[in-house]
């Protein structure tokens, strides 16, 4: 298990759980297909499906297990596994996921670096970029930005420029697989035991990438149109590899949409740093940096040291967090109340005895 990043810390952390006075083993989740999972041991790889108590309780708490996870497993060599739980989750890659109800998406669990792939074609995009930066400092992973595909890009430094003036403190590589050029950036973030995931628009060359890494075809890949530089989903389920190179990659789907999930981990004031520093010189401490006098950062933009854009997708993103906080804070509330037996719920009104007596 060592060469999908089993340690010395992930043993002191399994010994904390308990687990192995139950008879359970560790092993980690390196496929995701649906009801059935892909599990690595100490006696090899096997499938392996959540106990009915584990799915039961994963009804009421909404944690599921995930590519990456460590979990306690039971079952013989060469045959289906059994999950009971999951060892306590490092760090985490997730979104909100699609649709009205307010919850996560893991994409990826206990991942050292996660690697965002956009493509230097037509569809480019900083605005997107910044909401995958902040994607990965809500869930405690440090973010690298691959800027595939420049051999497609004239202005390669240009466009590293103005990658690197939305993500100050991250590396910025900028690669071309069909070149084969850029692949010794990549060597410090694959050192063994680490676990490094990928993530970025459909289109934007991650299959390409990890068939570059691997030195092999393990991911099919396709053409994307012409006229709009988008791709069509290749990669359908979240798979684990072991590079050459000593490290494990997590590979995802490609994404249409991001929005944005946070647990209090402060990944707006990572993601836009110079902007939350400038709000600490305005006016009002509760300044907007919409309309008040004495905004430093409204400042900033007249002077030209900060683009008005990314104020603009910094606000989007706050407003966009606090509505999906207030969702969270209602549905709690919703399910603590239909938690409780119905014997302890208070009943809208009910006569007492009193109440008889004097009417």
């Amino acid at each position: 298990m060592e060469k999908y990043g089993w340690s010395a810390k992930w043993q002191e952390l399994w010994q904390q759980t308990g687990t192995e006075e139950q008879l359970r083993k560790p092993a980690r989740i390196i496929a995701d297909h649906g009801q059935l999972l892909r599990l690595i041991t100490a006696e090899g790889e096997c499938w392996g499906r959540v106990s009915g108590r584990m799915r039961h309780d994963n009804v009421e708490s909404g944690i599921v297990p995930a590519v990456g996870d460590w979990v306690a497993v039971t079952g013989q060599a060469g045959e289906e596994a059994i999950i009971h739980s999951i060892v306590p989750r490092q760090s985490r890659v997730s979104r909100q996921a699609a649709g009205p109800v307010t919850k996560e998406q893991l994409i990826a669990a206990n991942v050292d670096t996660l690697l965002i792939v956009a493509a230097l074609n037509h569809d480019f995009n900083l605005r997107r970029l910044e909401r995958y930066i902040m994607m990965a400092w809500n869930g405690g992973v440090r973010p690298v930005i691959i800027l595939s595909k420049s051999d497609l890009c004239e202005n390669v430094e240009e466009q590293i420029s103005l990658v690197e003036d939305i993500a100050p403190g991250i590396e910025v590589l900028a690669l071309s697989a069909v070149q084969d050029q850029g692949k010794s950036l990549l060597e410090k973030f694959l050192s063994p035991g680490t676990t490094v995931a990928l993530t970025g628009s459909s289109g934007s060359g991650k299959s390409t990438l990890v068939n570059w890494m691997m030195g092999e075809s393990v991911q099919l890949t396709q053409a994307v149109r012409e006229d709009d530089s988008r791709g069509r989903h290749t990669t359908t389920h979240r798979e684990m590899f072991v590079l050459p190179q000593g490290a494990v990659l997590i590979d995802t789907p490609g994404m249409r949409e991001l929005n944005l999930w946070d647990e209090g981990q402060d990944g707006l004031s990572h993601a836009f740093g110079e902007i939350e520093q400038l709000g600490t010189e305005c006016r009002f401490q509760d300044c907007t940096h919409t309309r008040e006098a004495g905004c430093a950062v409204k400042e900033a933009i007249q002077e030209g040291s900060l683009d008005e854009k990314r104020l603009g997708n910094y606000l989007k993103m706050q407003k966009e967090l606090k509505f999906q906080q207030r969702k969270e804070e209602i549905a709690s509330k919703r399910r603590t109340a239909s938690s409780k037996p119905v014997s302890s719920r208070k009943p809208k009104h009910v006569r007492s005895t009193k109440d008889w007596e004097e009417a």
